[in-house]
């Protein structure tokens, strides 16, 4: 079910650096090393492999991603892509 935009803001507000932009969730990271960095995606392709839930992931740099999470049949953002978002975090958490 597609979250409303005040749904979707009241969500990021517990969570950091998260944006809201074009109907959809947006957070850039920063690694300390390439290798690091591929980690991380492997990481994030197999949970997202998991849920059936994927996410688009960008790598510009040698060390900067950024995720950008919706769900593309609905036409925006659902309890899905929290799911997988939060997810995502407790990974980052990890590092």
């Amino acid at each position: 079910m597609l979250l409303s935009e005040i749904e979707v803001k009241n969500r990021l507000k517990n969570l950091k650096d998260w944006d809201y932009q074009n109907n959809s969730l947006q957070k850039s990271f920063q690694f300390k090393s390439f290798i690091s960095l591929m980690g991380m995606v492997t990481k994030i392709g197999l949970i997202s492999e998991k849920f059936d839930h994927h996410p688009d992931i960008l790598i510009h740099g040698w060390n900067n991603l950024k995720i950008t999470i919706s769900t593309h049949s609905a036409g925006g953002v659902t309890k899905k892509d929290f799911h997988l978002l939060e997810n995502i975090e407790d990974l980052m958490n990890e590092r």
